[in-house]
């Protein structure tokens, strides 16, 4: 008996690492919400906790670890997406905003 063949569709390699970056950088503050609230899950109470600059100490590194997260992240999303755009166009030769264009007002004769 023949199995039917499965048409497979593969995306591009780019695009599926930017999809699958971008997920990570949305997962991002969930993982660290729960790194930041698991000193705080601790169910065994009745043994002898950590002293709290242990537990200062983590919470800095849970804090580090996630900026520095967030910037390499930031950076190969940057790199993935291509140049920015500019948002105003240069104006003859000139770089800044263009002028708003008005009518010429004719002085006045009292």
């Amino acid at each position: 008996m023949k199995l039917p063949s499965r048409n497979t569709q593969f995306l591009a390699r780019d695009s599926y690492r930017m999809r699958r970056l971008m997920d990570a950088a949305r997962i991002l503050p969930v993982l660290g919400l729960i790194l930041l609230v698991l000193p705080l899950m601790r169910l065994d109470s009745g043994a002898e906790s950590p002293p709290t600059a242990a537990e200062a100490v983590y919470l800095f590194l849970v804090w580090i670890g996630l900026i520095l997260a967030a910037f390499v992240m930031s950076l190969w999303l940057r790199r993935s997406l291509g140049p920015p755009r500019p948002l105003v166009t240069p104006v003859s030769g000139r770089q800044g905003m263009a002028a708003p264009s008005m009518p010429p007002v004719a002085p006045k004769d009292d």
